[in-house]
């Protein structure tokens, strides 16, 4: 007999994320240590999927997918962002909250309250005894994540060969996917997320498609607060005067992954409406600097 918390785990899942975050607060807090905060995150994702599977002891063959989809993810993600920080050095989102216990526990409960609404899917599916034919909304979303996935793994790892290589140091990622997406790993982090939602509806009843609040949570998180508003200021600051930099920013899409060519002839409404060429992602440039852009756009 399943051994049942509540009906979707819920209440569980809650609990045990807020703890499982709150001891690397404990340990990051003491020990000033900022390398851990992108493990702890994805790990617990990992955790509450295999939990509420192990949990409920259906063993439906949906349920065996998706916790093995959110396993691989977070793992890879949880691993290579670990790798990445101990290779690097300090945090740099952390520059500002090291010194200040209320930020830093700010970002630890925000983490909390990511893990916990964008595993609801798969916590509520998990949790279900219901057990429909896999459809073709299975599939869909199975595809969209293996997609999704591709595009974050080649974006993290070549970005990470450009900042491995001396001679581009200073230098934005252009490389491979990141010549037709200035944020690539993003754009694969919120498909991945949408296909798992898409391919958990066929068990989803009444309230139960308040799960979506996960997918919306990730997309609204990385397009419009800690995500990309917050590298394309940082990039803005640094190269704004670069006017290489100023073109490789107008003819590349902001998110959805587009051709330069094609991303570069599409009206400006279009890109505001369609690709969220958002005024948020283009600091305003000085006057000298929207006269270089103006001539760099001329020649290119």
């Amino acid at each position: 007999m399943a051994f049942v918390i509540d009906d979707n785990y819920l209440a569980i899942t809650a609990i045990v994320t807020i703890c499982y975050q709150f001891a690397f607060f404990i340990v990051a807090a003491t020990c000033k240590f900022d390398k851990v905060t992108d493990f702890a995150g994805g790990t617990n994702f990992v955790i509450l999927a295999l939990l509420t599977f192990v949990l409920h002891q259906t063993w439906h063959f949906r349920q065996i997918v998706l916790t093995a989809l959110v396993v691989v993810w977070g793992f890879r993600l949880a691993i290579f962002l670990l790798l990445r920080i101990l290779a690097w050095g300090e945090d740099k989102r952390f520059d500002d909250k090291r010194g200040n216990l209320l930020k830093f526990a700010a970002f630890w409960l925000t983490q909390a309250i990511w893990v916990w609404t964008v595993s609801l899917p798969v916590t509520v599916v998990n949790g279900s005894d219901r057990n429909p034919n896999i459809t073709a909304a299975d599939i869909v979303g199975w595809i969209l994540w293996l997609i999704g996935l591709s595009i974050e793994t080649v974006a993290d790892q070549q970005k990470l060969n450009l900042k491995k290589n001396p001679a581009s140091k200073g230098r934005w990622c252009d490389v491979g996917v990141w010549g037709w997406s200035r944020h690539p790993n993003y754009f694969g982090e919120i498909l991945l997320w949408w296909g798992i939602f898409i391919s958990s509806t066929p068990v989803l009843r009444n309230g139960q498609w308040a799960v979506i609040a996960g997918p919306i949570f990730i997309t609204l998180l990385l397009l419009f607060l800690s995500g990309m508003p917050l590298l394309e200021e940082s990039a803005d600051k640094k190269h704004g005067n670069n006017p290489q930099y100023r073109t490789y920013k107008n003819r590349t899409s902001p998110l959805i992954p587009l051709p330069p060519a094609l991303y570069r002839a599409l009206p400006s409404w279009f890109k505001l409406v369609f690709l969220l060429e958002l005024p948020l992602y283009n600091k305003k440039l000085s006057s000298g600097q929207e006269r270089l852009q103006s001539s760099t756009d001329e020649v290119v």
